[in-house]
């Protein structure tokens, strides 16, 4: 059986997906994008700004599963130019001290509400 995972505290879906979705012991996290999720509204300007508050909303995310980085096997991440790649991998670093996941990072076209940096993950571990 699934289990849906919610949180006020990251960003909410914009369309027919939801935050993260628990199989078993592992956690899907859909990919999140630059929103606040106070506001709703998108962070633009310095692509560490938008990873620091993706980052943000996937540790919400986790948290409301039980579960933190130290869970993570494995990220996806997606940008709109691989020029930003090495803030993009600052700010990333800064979330995964030790032991950091399996991940790819690809340049894509576009992304939703064309923003510059989409990141999702897996994650396993018993949670709650």
């Amino acid at each position: 059986m699934k289990e849906i995972i919610k949180t006020d505290k990251a960003a909410q879906p914009v369309g027919p997906y939801n935050q993260a979705v628990r199989h078993k012991d592992l956690l899907f996290v859909s990919g999140q994008i630059p929103m606040d999720p106070a506001t709703g509204e998108l962070v633009k300007g310095d692509v560490r700004d938008q990873t620091r508050l993706v980052m943000e909303n996937m540790k919400a995310i986790l948290e409301a599963a039980g579960m933190d980085f130290s869970h993570v096997v494995k990220c996806s991440i997606f940008i709109s130019d691989m020029n930003d790649f090495p803030k993009v991998n600052e700010v990333y670093a800064s979330f995964f001290r030790e032991d950091p996941p399996a991940r790819e990072t690809v340049q894509v076209g576009a992304l939703p509400k064309f923003v510059d940096v989409e990141i999702s993950c897996i994650a396993a571990g018993s949670g709650q």
